[in-house]
């Protein structure tokens, strides 16, 4: 099988009512960080792992989303006129190029794994990304880049792994791992939101994943059999999972640190990394920082 990853699906579809009331009228991937969209930073980790076709599984009020990766031609004319030449190429960037994304609507709330299944016919018989934008992960080398360079190792389903604490493991998928090999390990089991008298270990999957098309079949046969998972959902965990015996399943633990974007806490976190990242904000902001909290001063 072809190990070229191009396509990448990105679900988008839910309501982001931990964001209420702000996401009445604004889509929760276009919330910003500093000055930058969620998807935004989904999107240019993307391009930085190959991908070349973007597929997203929206539903009804997403429209402002589909916009903002539009051409702006008066926007750009005036931004021209007044000679703002760094604005217009960071605008520039925001475009995507004709027939590169997709929009597929997904109809009913039935789970992630639903939402990748509504992608099945653009995705064809080919390996696929997804990407929860919902998971900011700030490094050097961007995570889903780390993850198709490992793809091209083991030509197996890969999800990106982190160890949380094992109090936490009811929130996540939870990895029972059968060889750790370091920066891979081998799955023999994933178990979707464990108790924690039945977590496997405190290795959580989070929103990056690299799967073969063996995982949309498993879908497909999932969701005519009526065979849900955690909260009554298809699950994508449990489809991943069907493949541990077959194309086998890896878990990557990637370099870099992960935002829950999608909680407030940690879209608050993200906020305040990001901007002590860019140099042009990192003075003041930290100057109000130590202030308002008297905080020492950091060791150069």
């Amino acid at each position: 099988m072809n190990r070229q990853v191009t396509k990448a699906v990105f679900p988008v579809a839910g309501l982001g009512t931990r964001f209420l009331p702000a996401t009445k009228s604004i889509p929760k991937e276009i919330m910003t960080l500093v000055d930058r969209p969620l998807i935004q930073y989904a999107i240019d980790e993307a391009r930085a792992a190959g991908i070349t076709d973007f597929i997203f599984v929206t539903s009804r009020g997403k429209s402002a989303l589909e916009d903002y990766f539009d051409h702006a031609p008066h926007l750009e004319d005036s931004l021209k006129s007044k000679g703002k030449d760094d604005l217009l190429e960071i605008l520039r960037s925001t475009d995507m190029e004709s027939g590169a994304i997709a929009y597929i609507r997904q109809k009913m709330a039935m789970g992630l794994g639903h939402a990748v299944w509504c992608a099945r016919r653009l995705i064809g018989n080919e390996p696929f990304a997804v990407i929860l934008p919902d998971d900011v992960i700030a490094a050097e080398t961007p995570c889903l880049r780390q993850m198709v360079d490992a793809y091209q190792d083991t030509g197996a389903n890969m999800v990106a792994a982190m160890e949380v604490p094992r109090e936490k493991a009811s929130a996540y998928g939870i990895l029972d791992v059968a060889r750790d090999m370091g920066d891979k390990v081998l799955v023999k089991g994933m178990v979707e939101k464990p108790s924690l008298e039945e977590a496997p270990s405190n290795l959580a999957v989070i929103g990056r994943y690299i799967l073969t098309p063996k995982v949309l079949h498993n879908l497909d046969q999932n969701l005519r059999h009526k065979r849900f998972g955690a909260g009554g959902e298809l699950q994508l965990t449990d489809a991943i999972a069907q493949e541990i015996d077959g194309q086998g399943v890896y878990g990557l633990r990637f370099n870099g640190q992960r935002f829950d974007c999608g909680s407030k806490a940690g879209f608050l976190q993200a906020t305040v990394s990001f901007a002590l990242a860019r140099p042009e904000l990192r003075g003041e902001f930290e100057a109000y920082l130590r202030e308002m909290f008297a905080l020492p001063e950091a060791a150069e």
